[in-house]
């Protein structure tokens, strides 16, 4: 499997008056029992495999800020935002999610305090006109090779793609 990606990045400030207020509800992700399933099983559905190390990993570094996204009361995704402004990782349970919720998680990234906004985006995720649309630009590209298919890039972003 061949796939490409890139680093999209901006100046918070020039996302500021582009980017729309968050369209899904986020709820900060605890280490409980609950919120590591639902993570499971987010993984498990996007890439195949589990990831609770990571989101440990994630979870424990209070640079970090992991929310699960909801719409309706349904958790349909999650993702991390970092104090430097990075967005990742992120997933959704279904490809129709993505736009709502990379929207929002990139509304909250502007409204944090960091000065530069980035993101790694796969060529085939909606994210990627969205990203565009705002003002982001490619940063550094990348090609994904993989010997098998994994991962549906429709609803998965990396925090990159050596964390993964």
């Amino acid at each position: 499997m061949n796939s490409w990606m890139s680093r999209h990045s901006a100046q918070r400030d020039s996302l500021v008056r582009r980017t729309q207020g968050p369209v899904l509800r986020a709820k900060p992700i605890r280490t409980t029992v609950v919120d590591l399933e639902v993570l499971r099983q987010l993984d498990v559905a996007t890439l195949g495999v589990s990831r609770e190390k990571h989101h440990r990993h994630l979870l424990d570094d209070p640079r970090m800020e992991g929310v699960f996204l909801e719409d309706g009361g349904e958790r349909v995704g999650y993702a991390y935002i970092a104090a430097t402004g990075h967005i990742g990782p992120m997933a959704v349970m279904h490809a129709h999610a993505m736009p709502s919720a990379f929207r929002t998680i990139l509304a909250m990234a502007v409204a944090g305090d960091a000065q530069q906004i980035s993101v790694f985006v796969p060529g085939i995720s909606d994210a990627l006109s969205i990203a565009a649309g705002q003002g982001m630009r490619f940063a550094l590209p990348m090609v994904l090779m993989s010997t098998r298919d994994w991962g549906d890039w429709t609803r998965y972003l990396p925090r990159n793609p050596g964390f993964m």
